[in-house]
């Protein structure tokens, strides 16, 4: 049978995550009641990134086998998700893939932004942290050059959430300042649950030198979670992008 690939976007404030859940709202249980209207046939997704309640993707994928649908079908079938779908989700695309091909398992880097804002914006209250402190760009970004050089990130993961290992492989990490916005830029190969947010918060009390680098080096060493600070919140936090590798790649795009 068919495998395609899903590509969805969504603003994750009224929803209690990527992944379906019992007894909560999410992402997933959303699209897959839209499937249902649609192709009036149940049909399972599996997830590629898993998001936490609140955080927002610009890009992310499902895949699902179903069926043969031609183009104009897929098309057809985008159209009409979206409409189902409420406001806060889009559907970007739909395409067809390798009968063996993993929206996670073959994806092979991710991409984060955390965005802080300075001054009070209205229009930032929810896609960013308001957060109204002098802070050090410089230190913030020595902080995020000692993450480029771990591996390890059992400091900054959550502890109740089942994984083999807290190895990851980041391959950027920086700071950039655009006016009154901040933003942390983090791609790697995986992230842990609550990982970029702990390691957000973290840097941001070496960027207000709340704390020393090495202090900050102390915790990415000691992988000890309680040294983390995971207080900041989820609506600042997207996932930017999801990659996969060329082979996989369709006349459509990823």
């Amino acid at each position: 049978m068919p495998r395609f690939f899903l590509e969805v976007s969504y603003k994750g404030t009224a929803y209690a995550g990527f992944q379906a859940q019992h007894n909560a709202n999410t992402i997933q249980a959303e699209i897959e009641k839209s499937l249902l209207v649609y192709f009036r046939k149940a049909i399972w997704l599996t997830g590629s990134s898993r998001t936490d309640a609140g955080v927002h993707a610009l890009q992310n994928f499902f895949h699902f086998d179903y069926e043969s649908i031609d183009e104009k079908g897929l098309e057809k079938a985008v159209y009409h998700l979206n409409a189902i779908l409420p406001p806060d989700i889009v559907i970007q695309n739909i395409f067809v893939v390798g009968a063996d091909d993993h929206c996670r398992f073959d994806a092979i880097s991710r991409q984060y932004e955390y965005t802080i804002y300075h001054q009070k914006d209205p229009f930032m209250a929810d896609r960013g942290f308001f957060y109204p402190y002098t802070l050090d760009i410089g230190l913030l970004n020595e902080a995020a050059g000692l993450i480029l050089n771990n591996i390890d990130f059992s400091a900054f993961s959550k502890r109740n959430t089942q994984v083999k290992t807290f190895n990851c492989s980041i391959y950027e990490s920086e700071w950039v300042s655009d006016q009154q916005v901040l933003v942390y830029r983090v791609k790697g190969n995986r992230f842990l649950r609550g990982m970029v947010k702990g390691l957000v918060g973290t840097m941001l009390k070496a960027g207000r030198k709340k704390m020393s680098m090495e202090e900050f080096r102390g915790i990415i060493n000691a992988g000890d979670a309680a040294l983390a600070d995971f207080s900041v919140p989820a609506h600042g936090l997207k996932l930017v992008k999801v990659n996969f590798p060329d082979s996989l790649r369709s006349g459509k795009r990823i």
